[in-house]
């Protein structure tokens, strides 16, 4: 595959800096690296063009990175966007601006070669896994959730947060309208536009003054979610039914 990707790495660490520089120089998919230490002159670079993949630390003095990228959401043409940091404190924030990946400080090459992969694709979505198994990552490393065990999956821009009925929770990146496609035929049921529930986790239905919500559980204790109006026949109908 020819290199066709002109990246931009911004980081106020110069050891930093000069490691993503180096790393990514060696990646065959990259034609150029530019870098820069400034969030102002990172900004300059980005108002040039031809730009297609940045890097963007999220703690820097002036500008952060958040920053440059709530800007870049105003470009016509914003290249895509890879937050670094050593925190994962600004994780969803990160997803919900559209970040193709989200590293980790000190950055791995073998991580770094798969946000440049995600990148490559140009925006295309991981599929929900028709398994029982999802593919998770947290900080580098990719875990493997058994499907069951998710109690409910909420909508975050373009991902989805899994609740795994243990009280964790994971981001993996797909619409939720596709997971609830994906997921139906393994009793995955959707009570609301950001929320879907797994029937076999439903601890309890409750009607209050013609408003139904479910109890799923959450770790040591549990939660409850409302169920849009639209949606409620449709549940209580297929609850029924597994009943039956």
């Amino acid at each position: 595959m020819p290199a066709t990707l002109h990246a931009l790495v911004v980081d106020d660490e110069q050891p930093v800096l000069d490691e993503l520089v180096w790393l990514l120089e060696r990646d065959d998919r990259i034609a150029s690296v530019r870098a820069t230490h400034s969030g102002t002159e990172a900004l300059r670079l980005l108002e040039q063009g031809g730009i297609d993949l940045v890097f963007l630390d999220v703690a820097m003095p002036g500008l952060s990175g958040l920053d440059i990228a709530r800007l870049l959401g105003r470009f016509r043409d914003a290249p895509r966007i890879v937050f670094v940091t050593a925190h994962e404190a600004h994780a969803v924030e990160a997803f919900e601006m559209n970040a193709v990946d989200y590293l980790l400080k000190p950055i791995r090459e073998e991580r770094l070669r798969e946000s440049v992969r995600r990148a490559s694709a140009d925006g295309e979505r991981t599929p929900p896994s028709t398994d029982d198994q999802i593919a998770v990552e947290l900080a580098g490393v990719t875990r493997f959730v058994s499907r069951a065990s998710v109690a409910h999956a909420e909508a975050q821009g373009d991902y989805v947060r899994l609740h795994v009925a243990d009280g964790t929770s994971h981001l993996i990146r797909t619409p939720l309208g596709s997971l609830a496609d994906e997921w139906a035929a393994a009793g995955f049921v959707r009570i609301h536009r950001s929320i879907v529930v797994n029937l076999a986790h439903v601890r309890e239905v409750r009607v209050q003054a013609g408003r139904c919500s479910v109890v799923v559980p959450s770790g040591a204790t549990t939660i409850e979610l409302q169920v849009a109006r639209r949606h409620t026949r449709a549940l209580r109908d297929l609850i029924h039914e597994r009943a039956l």
